[in-house]
Protein backbone atom coordinates (compact mmCIF):
# COMPACT_ATOMS: atom_id res chain seq x y z
CA UNK A 1 0.00 0.00 0.00
CA UNK A 2 1.47 3.40 -0.89
CA UNK A 3 0.54 6.61 0.56
CA UNK A 4 1.50 10.16 -0.43
CA UNK A 5 1.87 13.36 2.15
CA UNK A 6 1.56 16.28 0.09
CA UNK A 7 4.03 14.40 -2.86
CA UNK A 8 6.69 15.19 -0.53
CA UNK A 9 7.30 11.53 1.27
CA UNK A 10 5.99 8.62 -0.12
CA UNK A 11 5.24 5.55 2.48
CA UNK A 12 4.54 1.80 1.06
CA UNK A 13 3.88 -0.71 3.45
CA UNK A 14 4.92 -4.32 3.44
CA UNK A 15 2.28 -5.77 5.57
CA UNK A 16 3.35 -9.34 4.95
CA UNK A 17 6.92 -8.24 5.80
CA UNK A 18 5.82 -6.05 8.71
CA UNK A 19 7.90 -3.22 7.36
CA UNK A 20 7.73 0.01 5.34
CA UNK A 21 9.66 2.34 3.13
CA UNK A 22 9.65 5.92 3.30
CA UNK A 23 10.96 7.75 0.28
CA UNK A 24 11.88 11.59 0.50
CA UNK A 25 10.13 12.91 -2.99
CA UNK A 26 11.52 16.14 -4.01
CA UNK A 27 13.85 14.84 -6.64
CA UNK A 28 14.42 18.14 -8.75
CA UNK A 29 15.78 19.91 -5.33
CA UNK A 30 18.06 16.17 -4.69
CA UNK A 31 15.61 15.85 -1.65
CA UNK A 32 16.74 19.15 0.32
CA UNK A 33 15.38 19.20 3.29
CA UNK A 34 13.18 22.31 3.93
CA UNK A 35 10.82 22.71 7.22
CA UNK A 36 7.77 20.78 4.71
CA UNK A 37 9.88 17.75 4.01
CA UNK A 38 11.52 17.24 7.39
CA UNK A 39 7.44 17.76 9.05
CA UNK A 40 6.25 14.65 6.53
CA UNK A 41 8.77 13.42 7.11
CA UNK A 42 8.74 13.17 10.92
CA UNK A 43 4.80 13.02 10.65
CA UNK A 44 5.42 9.87 8.52
CA UNK A 45 8.07 7.49 11.00
CA UNK A 46 5.91 8.66 14.40
CA UNK A 47 2.77 7.54 12.38
CA UNK A 48 4.65 4.18 11.54
CA UNK A 49 6.10 4.04 14.90
CA UNK A 50 2.49 3.85 16.43
CA UNK A 51 1.42 1.37 13.97
CA UNK A 52 2.05 -2.46 15.82
CA UNK A 53 1.32 -4.10 12.17
CA UNK A 54 4.81 -2.34 11.55
CA UNK A 55 7.87 -3.25 13.15
CA UNK A 56 11.01 -1.89 10.86
CA UNK A 57 11.39 0.81 8.86
CA UNK A 58 13.43 1.88 5.69
CA UNK A 59 13.99 5.56 4.42
CA UNK A 60 15.39 6.44 1.22
CA UNK A 61 15.73 9.07 -1.02
CA UNK A 62 16.31 8.23 -5.23
CA UNK A 63 19.18 7.37 -7.52
CA UNK A 64 20.51 10.41 -7.55
CA UNK A 65 20.58 11.70 -3.56
CA UNK A 66 19.39 10.24 -0.42
CA UNK A 67 19.18 13.79 0.39
CA UNK A 68 21.87 16.80 -0.88
CA UNK A 69 21.73 18.76 2.25
CA UNK A 70 19.11 21.40 3.93
CA UNK A 71 17.36 23.51 1.83
CA UNK A 72 20.02 26.54 1.81
CA UNK A 73 17.66 29.23 0.19
CA UNK A 74 15.38 28.74 3.40
CA UNK A 75 18.11 30.01 5.60
CA UNK A 76 20.37 31.96 3.56
CA UNK A 77 18.67 35.09 4.85
CA UNK A 78 17.67 33.73 8.32
CA UNK A 79 19.46 35.98 11.45
CA UNK A 80 20.54 34.01 14.52
CA UNK A 81 17.52 35.09 16.34
CA UNK A 82 14.91 33.72 13.65
CA UNK A 83 17.06 30.17 13.60
CA UNK A 84 17.03 30.30 17.48
CA UNK A 85 13.21 30.98 17.40
CA UNK A 86 11.94 28.26 13.93
CA UNK A 87 14.02 25.47 16.00
CA UNK A 88 14.18 23.35 12.73
CA UNK A 89 16.96 21.22 13.91
CA UNK A 90 14.53 19.74 16.52
CA UNK A 91 12.84 18.21 13.63
CA UNK A 92 15.96 15.55 13.59
CA UNK A 93 15.43 15.50 17.28
CA UNK A 94 11.62 13.92 16.25
CA UNK A 95 13.86 11.14 14.18
CA UNK A 96 16.15 10.81 16.94
CA UNK A 97 12.71 9.26 19.55
CA UNK A 98 11.46 6.99 16.88
CA UNK A 99 11.45 3.73 18.99
CA UNK A 100 11.65 1.37 16.58
CA UNK A 101 14.37 0.40 14.07
CA UNK A 102 14.82 2.45 11.24
CA UNK A 103 17.64 1.88 8.33
CA UNK A 104 18.77 4.59 5.82
CA UNK A 105 18.99 3.24 2.34
CA UNK A 106 21.46 5.56 0.43
CA UNK A 107 21.88 6.28 -2.95
CA UNK A 108 23.73 9.14 -4.45
CA UNK A 109 24.03 12.42 -2.52
CA UNK A 110 24.04 12.19 1.00
CA UNK A 111 25.73 15.57 2.16
CA UNK A 112 24.79 17.96 5.20
CA UNK A 113 21.49 17.62 6.60
CA UNK A 114 21.38 14.19 4.27
CA UNK A 115 24.00 12.94 6.31
CA UNK A 116 23.28 13.84 9.52
CA UNK A 117 20.07 12.49 8.79
CA UNK A 118 21.31 9.53 7.93
CA UNK A 119 23.00 9.39 10.69
CA UNK A 120 20.36 10.09 13.00
CA UNK A 121 18.91 7.02 11.78
CA UNK A 122 19.87 3.28 13.22
CA UNK A 123 22.24 2.01 10.51
CA UNK A 124 23.05 2.83 6.87
CA UNK A 125 22.92 0.48 4.06
CA UNK A 126 24.83 2.30 0.76
CA UNK A 127 24.90 2.15 -2.75
CA UNK A 128 28.41 1.62 -4.31
CA UNK A 129 28.05 5.40 -5.60
CA UNK A 130 27.24 6.69 -2.30
CA UNK A 131 29.03 9.94 -1.24
CA UNK A 132 28.90 11.12 1.94
CA UNK A 133 29.11 14.37 3.58
CA UNK A 134 29.48 17.67 5.93
CA UNK A 135 29.92 20.69 3.67
CA UNK A 136 28.53 23.44 5.49
CA UNK A 137 32.34 24.66 5.93
CA UNK A 138 31.83 26.00 2.50
CA UNK A 139 29.00 28.03 2.75
CA UNK A 140 30.32 29.71 6.18
CA UNK A 141 28.77 27.89 8.53
CA UNK A 142 29.44 24.28 10.76
CA UNK A 143 27.07 21.14 10.66
CA UNK A 144 24.20 21.74 12.69
CA UNK A 145 21.97 18.61 13.41
CA UNK A 146 24.30 16.02 14.85
CA UNK A 147 27.26 15.94 12.18
CA UNK A 148 29.92 17.31 14.39
CA UNK A 149 29.03 14.83 17.51
CA UNK A 150 27.63 11.52 15.06
CA UNK A 151 30.24 12.04 12.68
CA UNK A 152 32.93 11.98 15.09
CA UNK A 153 31.93 9.20 17.54
CA UNK A 154 30.79 7.10 14.17
CA UNK A 155 34.67 7.53 12.37
CA UNK A 156 36.74 9.15 15.04
CA UNK A 157 37.92 12.54 15.75
CA UNK A 158 40.91 13.07 12.96
CA UNK A 159 38.54 11.61 9.99
CA UNK A 160 35.57 13.01 10.86
CA UNK A 161 37.70 16.66 11.53
CA UNK A 162 39.45 16.18 8.15
CA UNK A 163 35.78 15.86 6.41
CA UNK A 164 34.12 18.95 8.42
CA UNK A 165 37.34 21.04 8.27
CA UNK A 166 37.68 20.14 4.27
CA UNK A 167 33.89 20.21 3.08
CA UNK A 168 35.10 16.85 0.94
CA UNK A 169 32.47 13.74 0.65
CA UNK A 170 34.05 10.16 1.36
CA UNK A 171 33.08 7.31 -1.15
CA UNK A 172 30.06 4.56 0.08
CA UNK A 173 33.91 2.28 0.20
CA UNK A 174 35.11 4.55 2.66
CA UNK A 175 32.40 4.96 5.09
CA UNK A 176 32.19 0.99 5.37
CA UNK A 177 35.58 1.00 6.23
CA UNK A 178 35.51 3.78 8.53
CA UNK A 179 31.79 2.33 10.38
CA UNK A 180 29.77 5.07 8.62
CA UNK A 181 27.78 2.27 6.53
CA UNK A 182 26.79 -1.02 7.52
CA UNK A 183 27.02 -2.34 4.02
CA UNK A 184 27.63 -1.45 0.79
CA UNK A 185 25.65 -2.91 -2.00
CA UNK A 186 25.29 -2.43 -5.60
CA UNK A 187 23.06 0.72 -6.51
CA UNK A 188 20.22 -1.04 -8.58
CA UNK A 189 19.53 -3.16 -5.39
CA UNK A 190 20.08 -0.78 -2.12
CA UNK A 191 16.57 -0.48 -1.33
CA UNK A 192 15.49 -4.26 -2.12
CA UNK A 193 18.80 -4.85 0.51
CA UNK A 194 17.50 -2.58 2.97
CA UNK A 195 13.74 -4.10 3.13
CA UNK A 196 15.51 -7.64 3.00
CA UNK A 197 17.37 -6.63 6.29
CA UNK A 198 14.55 -4.94 7.47
CA UNK A 199 12.15 -7.85 7.09
CA UNK A 200 14.85 -9.79 8.80
CA UNK A 201 14.76 -7.62 11.60
CA UNK A 202 11.03 -7.42 12.36
CA UNK A 203 11.09 -10.98 12.93
CA UNK A 204 12.17 -10.22 16.21
CA UNK A 205 10.54 -9.15 19.30
CA UNK A 206 9.05 -5.75 19.11
CA UNK A 207 9.78 -5.16 22.78
CA UNK A 208 13.44 -6.17 22.51
CA UNK A 209 14.01 -4.66 19.25
CA UNK A 210 13.29 -1.42 20.98
CA UNK A 211 15.03 -1.88 23.78
CA UNK A 212 18.34 -3.10 22.45
CA UNK A 213 18.07 0.32 20.31
CA UNK A 214 17.67 2.31 23.38
CA UNK A 215 20.58 0.56 24.76
CA UNK A 216 22.91 0.81 22.21
CA UNK A 217 21.99 4.58 21.58
CA UNK A 218 23.17 5.11 25.55
CA UNK A 219 26.76 3.90 24.50
CA UNK A 220 26.91 7.28 22.91
CA UNK A 221 25.26 9.09 25.74
CA UNK A 222 26.37 7.94 29.28
CA UNK A 223 29.11 6.62 31.07
CA UNK A 224 30.23 2.91 30.81
CA UNK A 225 28.98 2.27 34.05
CA UNK A 226 25.69 4.05 33.64
CA UNK A 227 25.50 2.45 30.12
CA UNK A 228 26.00 -1.02 31.67
CA UNK A 229 23.36 -0.89 34.95
CA UNK A 230 20.64 0.09 32.41
CA UNK A 231 21.09 -2.19 30.09
CA UNK A 232 21.35 -4.69 33.06
CA UNK A 233 17.62 -3.23 33.87
CA UNK A 234 16.19 -3.44 30.19
CA UNK A 235 17.40 -7.08 30.33
CA UNK A 236 16.26 -7.96 33.42
CA UNK A 237 12.90 -6.03 32.43
CA UNK A 238 12.41 -8.24 29.36
CA UNK A 239 11.95 -10.95 31.25
CA UNK A 240 8.21 -9.77 32.22
CA UNK A 241 7.24 -9.94 28.41
CA UNK A 242 5.59 -13.11 26.34
CA UNK A 243 7.97 -12.58 24.07
CA UNK A 244 10.77 -13.69 26.34
CA UNK A 245 8.93 -16.36 27.33
CA UNK A 246 7.93 -17.31 24.04
CA UNK A 247 11.56 -16.85 22.60
CA UNK A 248 12.70 -19.29 25.26
CA UNK A 249 10.72 -21.68 24.95
CA UNK A 250 11.27 -21.50 20.82
CA UNK A 251 14.61 -22.22 20.85
CA UNK A 252 14.37 -25.20 23.75
CA UNK A 253 12.11 -26.66 21.15
CA UNK A 254 13.98 -25.91 18.05
CA UNK A 255 11.47 -24.18 16.39
CA UNK A 256 10.84 -20.62 15.72
CA UNK A 257 9.26 -18.45 17.63
CA UNK A 258 6.23 -16.26 17.17
CA UNK A 259 6.75 -13.08 18.85
CA UNK A 260 3.87 -10.83 19.34
CA UNK A 261 4.84 -8.11 20.88
CA UNK A 262 3.49 -8.58 24.24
Amino acid sequence: MTEQRDRLVIVERQAEQRTALVRLNRPRQLNALNGEVMDALCDALEELDRDDAIRCLVVTGNQRAFAAGADIGEMAGATAVEMLASNRIGQWDRVRRIGKPVIAAVNGWCLGGGCELAMTLDLIVAGESARFGQPEINIGVIPGAGGTQRLTRAIGKSRAMEMILTGEPISAADALRAGLAAQVVPDEVVVEDALTLAARIATKSPIALRLAKESVNNAYEMSLTDALAHERRLFYLLFATEDQKEGMAAFLEKRAPDFTGR
